[in-house]
């Protein structure tokens, strides 16, 4: 589905709770604690029309509700990192999300309607100082087992599939989307690591020996490179 950054889609938006008013580190895009407090904490979970089966993972929307004169103009601008529908909504939004779609003094209001009209666009991320960078994932098991997450992935372009070299066979073997944003390949090859990663469906990037022969559960290895 494709989204002019100029037009806003009709919907509604809810919230969810949490102690500290972040996102969750349990949302279905497997970026654990760093979904909690990416961008700020102003994340949300999508509707499965959004999600698209993870490749959503990620992606950043401007939201902003529709009762004037409750509602601020700009609204919240969040980044997905979770899957969940609520009373026909698109967004699920974290509570400091959710306080931003209210001008100062009128957040209580949004808050007791529960569910709220919305209109959102698609807009670039931005994630000024930090490329894109592919994290190994917290259920890797060195050396037989390789999972990988990418994070701050700016623009509005979408990873649609991950390979590594294999060198002894002279091939690029497929990761399977584990779930979410996660990718993962059983007894990944040896030695530092050649990635390649196709964006939108077309265009392949190359990046090779990104990751190390003594790669770490946890670690994360900088592309030098930015999406657009």
């Amino acid at each position: 589905m494709c989204y002019s950054q100029d037009s806003f889609v009709s919907s509604r938006a809810t919230y969810y709770g949490s102690p500290e008013c972040l996102g969750t580190p349990t949302g279905a895009c497997g970026y654990k604690e760093f979904g909690s407090i990416l961008n700020g904490g102003e994340v949300s979970g999508v509707s499965y029309k959004l999600f698209k089966d993870g490749v959503g993972c990620g992606a950043c929307y401007q939201v902003r509700c529709k009762y004037p004169p409750h509602c601020s103009a700009d609204g919240a601008r969040v980044v997905v990192t979770d899957h969940g529908e609520g009373d026909h909504t698109d967004f699920i939004l974290s509570n400091r999300a959710y306080n931003k779609l209210a001008i100062p003094g009128q957040a209580e209001i949004l808050f007791s309607y529960g569910v709220v009209d919305i209109e959102y666009r698609r807009i670039p991320c931005q994630y000024p100082g930090y490329n894109l960078m592919f994290k190994v994932h917290e259920h890797s098991r060195y050396p037989n087992y390789l999972a990988l997450i990418a994070i701050y992935q700016a623009g509005v372009s979408e990873i649609t599939a991950v390979e590594l070299w294999q060198e002894d066979c002279k091939e690029w073997r497929c990761m399977r989307r584990a779930y979410g944003a996660v990718w993962d390949l059983p007894n990944p090859p040896e030695g530092a690591i050649n990635l390649r990663f196709q964006v939108s469906g077309s265009k392949w990037i190359e990046l090779k020996s990104l990751i190390p022969s003594d790669w770490k559960t946890g670690a994360t290895y900088n592309t030098a490179i930015q999406l657009d």
